[in-house]
């Protein structure tokens, strides 16, 4: 997160901003709860009020899907110490709630824009994995063309309408999942968990072959051509041009603690809680039954993979990209 912070926080102190009494707009694409979107906001207001009085107000808005919970999003941004709204005075916030694979805001309005992790989920997804619950790791070719399509449609979709959103000179930074040139979705130990998790979980009883066989990831990673492909052959689309990508190996913080510490029980759960905070909603969506037996299900599939993990902790590959998108101003 803080290289693309740093990103967002170059563009902050160079894009045109305008005259008040119009406030400056900050576009959140993917919000979450907003906790990711902390410190790279913060950093960004921070830059932005350095050129500006501390009169001018800044509206930050938030996007997520209508199912998004919201509630939680604005106590935690009306209540963590950490939330702009905190730090910096005469500072807003709203929220959409409405896929940002269509347009959401006005034309030309949006000065700044963030998006992290938002794209690699896809907008829609026509079948499962059958062999595996992450495209990019199954034998299926069927699946993995499915899926690769959609991933590309869904960022020319992405960026047609924030090319129609931002404001003539605006930016927008997107971190999301890469692909690197060898095609790696990274990740790969904690996958092997997961379905070896639920292998076990089958062969207990706790969820049947056919719930499995549902279970899919709505993701994808992309490689540094996938992001390019919409701009050729011009080198702009929607007046946007890719002013910054980069794709590298992220660090593993969670293996770097590891080696702090030690701890290979604390590994295995950190793995086990960001699978439960990532991934548990998706798969479980395949369950049938009553309530009680998506937690029994919630319950197995955290402690199998937190026991793997712990039982061989190693080093994670975490592919990463990072996307500075620039509107041209007029000629």
């Amino acid at each position: 997160m803080s290289s693309a912070t740093k990103l967002l926080e170059q563009a902050a102190r160079t894009v045109p901003i305008p005259a008040p009494p119009q406030s400056i707009v900050i576009a959140d694409y993917g919000a979450g709860t907003a906790l990711n979107s902390m410190e790279p906001i913060n950093a960004a207001i921070t830059a932005l009020r350095a050129r500006t009085r501390p009169e001018h107000s800044v509206l930050v808005t938030h996007t997520d899907d209508a199912d998004n919970d919201f509630s939680t999003m604005f106590r935690i941004l009306q209540e963590d110490p950490r939330s702009y709204l905190r730090k910096h005075p005469a500072t807003f916030s709203t929220a959409v709630g409405h896929s940002f694979y269509s347009q959401i805001l006005p034309s030309n309005c949006v000065h700044l824009g963030w998006s992290s992790w938002g794209v690699i989920r896809l907008g829609r997804v026509s079948m499962p994995v059958p062999d595996h619950v992450v495209a990019a790791y199954s034998n299926d070719n069927h699946a993995r063309t499915v899926y690769a399509k959609q991933a590309a449609h869904d960022w020319h979709e992405f960026i047609a309408f924030r090319g129609r959103e931002l404001s003539p000179g605006g930016r927008l930074v997107v971190l999301t999942t890469g692909l690197g040139d060898d095609g790696d979705f990274g990740y790969e130990p904690l996958f092997q968990s997961i379905m070896s998790t639920l292998t076990e979980l089958i062969t207990d009883g706790v969820v049947s072959a056919d719930e499995v066989a549902r279970m899919s990831l709505p993701i994808a990673g992309r490689r540094a051509a996938d992001f390019v492909a919409p701009f050729a052959p011009s080198g702009r689309f929607e007046r946007l041009q890719i002013q910054h990508l980069e794709i590298f190996d992220a660090e593993d913080r969670i293996f770097k603690a590891y080696r702090s510490d030690r701890n290979a029980t604390a590994f295995g759960s950190r793995w086990a809680d960001f699978c439960q905070f990532t991934a548990f909603a998706d798969l479980g969506a395949a369950i049938d039954g009553p309530p009680d037996r998506l937690a029994t299900f919630y319950h197995r599939l955290h402690t199998g993979i937190a026991a793997r993990m712990s039982a061989d902790p190693e080093q994670m590959r975490i592919p990463i990209a990072a996307v500075v998108l620039e509107k041209r101003l007029p000629s």
